[in-house]
């Protein structure tokens, strides 16, 4: 076996610290959750036990804990499919080319480098100036849209750069139309990239704060609720709850992955099928 180049344990040693970094804070916030019935908010730990999360479900002082992951869960499922609708209509129209098509695709990309707080402000402004409700549902899905959006623009444009148009062109040469060739062709092939951006939009959605900040009135979303309960909280209840919803996060990438795999097993077996039949 040949001997690895010192190099490489460098290299290794820079990729541990920078997991450590990445991953360390949550991993802190989730040990203190543990902490006894006189825990404090800092180490050493006084005491082991489930106390905190039992805790998190009963009613708090301050704050709408499950008021607020029910309106940023609802929002997040929102955006994720208006993500996704717009993103692959936008990538149908853009593969071909027509006038403004290039101010078009700048414009929709724009807002990724302006202050996410602008946004939200300006959004806010918008609502108030005609008249309109500054609600999470309306303002609130508004603002974050101009952030998952482009994300999902992007996945497609990439997505049908690369698409074979000869699949098409078969599929009108047996009769289908314009609806059965997106129908029963075009949406099964890109599936997998649906589900990658599907998971952007709600992933994007269910942590934003900045765009969220000013566009949400009168109730809070999780991201704005555990803002508020860092001034107001003094247990380690508040690190139970960023463990569970932790645990949330990784729940969903879970299901996506689970969703792909799935998927790429079906189109194997048609596969497999189809060969077989021929």
């Amino acid at each position: 076996m040949e001997k690895r180049p010192r190099s490489f344990y460098v290299l290794a040693a820079f990729f541990g610290l920078f997991l450590l970094f990445l991953y360390g804070p949550t991993l802190t916030i989730a040990i203190l959750s543990f902490q006894g019935p006189q825990g404090g908010l800092t180490f050493p730990m006084n005491g082991v036990s489930l106390h905190w999360f039992y805790d998190l479900f009963e009613e708090q002082a301050v704050g709408d804990i499950w008021g607020a992951f029910r309106r940023s869960f609802a929002l997040g499922l929102i955006v994720m499919v208006v993500t996704v609708v717009v993103s692959v209509m936008a990538g149908l129209a853009f593969r071909k080319r027509f006038a403004g098509s290039g101010v078009l695709f700048y414009l929709a990309i724009t807002s990724l480098v302006i202050p996410s707080i602008l946004i939200s402000l300006g959004v806010g402004l918008i609502f108030n100036q005609l008249g309109f409700r500054v609600h999470w549902s309306t303002s609130g899905l508004g603002s974050q849209l101009t952030w998952t959006l482009p994300f999902g623009l992007l996945i497609m444009f990439a997505v049908f750069n690369r698409f074979d148009k000869s699949y098409e062109e078969a599929a009108r040469d047996q009769g289908a139309t314009a609806w059965q060739t997106i129908r029963h062709v075009i949406l099964p092939i890109i599936a997998p990239s649906l589900i990658g951006v599907a998971l952007f939009g709600f992933t994007l959605s269910y942590d934003e704060f900045a765009r969220t900040l000013l566009t949400s009135g009168s109730y809070n979303t999780l991201p704005l609720e555990i803002f508020g309960m860092t001034t107001n909280v003094t247990t380690p209840v508040i690190y139970a709850l960023g463990t569970l919803t932790t645990l949330f996060s990784f729940g969903i990438i879970a299901v996506f992955i689970l969703t792909v795999w799935v998927l790429g097993k079906r189109r194997a077996r048609f596969g497999s099928d189809a060969g077989k039949g021929v």
